[in-house]
């Protein structure tokens, strides 16, 4: 069975951070229980799924760490980059194309996520 990644954001703001993803990146909501007394929604984006747990700060046991990085690869970085900024995000960095060969754009999202999508690699 292959392998999948699922992410989990803890946003300070869950309908701030839901609108981002799916107004501005162009995620879909698959999860809403915004209801429950620990809020939880999820988005997906082809084989990309984010959940977001509305709980700032401590969560049971965990503390979420800073400085993680989320990659998202795209078919058409171009294209991408003028749907996202169309959709009124603002960029850190604009198309570049890296040393390491690849093209790509940077932003954060609203709770600080650093934010990197990219063309695909030949592995992927």
């Amino acid at each position: 069975m292959g392998a999948s990644l699922r992410i989990e954001l803890f946003p300070a703001d869950l309908d701030r951070a839901l609108g981002f993803y799916t107004r501005g990146l162009g995620f879909e909501l698959v999860q809403d229980d915004r209801a429950l007394p620990k809020p939880y929604a999820a988005v997906r984006r082809d084989a990309v799924r984010i959940g977001f747990l509305s709980a700032p700060g401590a969560v049971g046991q965990r503390v979420p760490p800073l400085g993680a990085e989320i990659v998202i690869e795209v078919d058409d970085i171009t294209a991408e980059r003028d749907r996202v900024v169309a959709n009124g995000a603002v960029l850190l960095d604009d198309l570049q194309t890296r040393a390491w060969g690849l093209t790509d754009f940077r932003l954060l999202d609203p709770d600080g996520h650093f934010l990197r999508f990219t063309n695909r690699t030949d592995e992927s």
